[in-house]
């Protein structure tokens, strides 16, 4: 008892610290929304240039419904990061994050699933210089993460979830 008492507690003042810092500052608006874009649109260029070259990457197993899974978190979380910088509040786009990390998990599901890729042509979309930066990766190594991914995204959903109720209790007390 006294050990959930502890653990409350400490959420509640974690959820209080989190309602004080829920405004974000311009400058960390306009450099996250900057920064996440960028990432983003490099993220889908690498993938597009893949789909679009036939690299192999893909294999034949890749269909609409894999395309559709793999960038439209993607997307979201693209229009996500746009809404985060004109809003400015965390909490308040909260359950778009929450909606975001479901769709991922769906994602990460279905293509560890599915598997519709050979990680052996990763790097072939990189100039020569520069593949040795993603050789290292093969299927192995992404079944890991991804089920790293299937474990972690859904734990992190229901501690955003979480935190989304308590901040905004703490916030309707302003």
């Amino acid at each position: 008892m006294s050990e959930k008492k502890a653990t409350k507690n400490w959420f509640a003042r974690h959820a209080e610290g989190e309602a004080k810092k829920d405004s974000i500052p311009f400058s960390e608006r306009v450099g996250g929304t900057v920064a996440s874009f960028l990432a983003t649109l490099l993220f889908l260029v690498f993938f597009v240039v893949h789909q679009t070259s036939s690299t192999g990457f893909f294999t034949s197993k890749f269909g609409p419904a894999e395309t559709f899974l793999l960038y439209a978190p993607a997307l979201f979380g693209l229009v996500m990061a746009v809404a985060k910088g004109f809003v400015g509040r965390k909490n308040m786009l909260r359950p778009f994050d929450i909606l975001d990390m479901a769709l991922s998990t769906v994602t990460i599901v279905w293509l560890f699933v599915v598997f519709p890729f050979d990680f052996s042509h990763l790097a072939d979309v990189l100039p020569n210089s520069l593949r040795f930066l993603l050789l290292w990766f093969s299927n192995d190594v992404a079944k890991v993460l991804m089920a790293i991914g299937i474990i972690a995204i859904p734990i992190a959903t229901v501690y955003i979830a979480t935190l989304y109720v308590f901040v905004r209790r703490e916030l309707s007390k302003s």
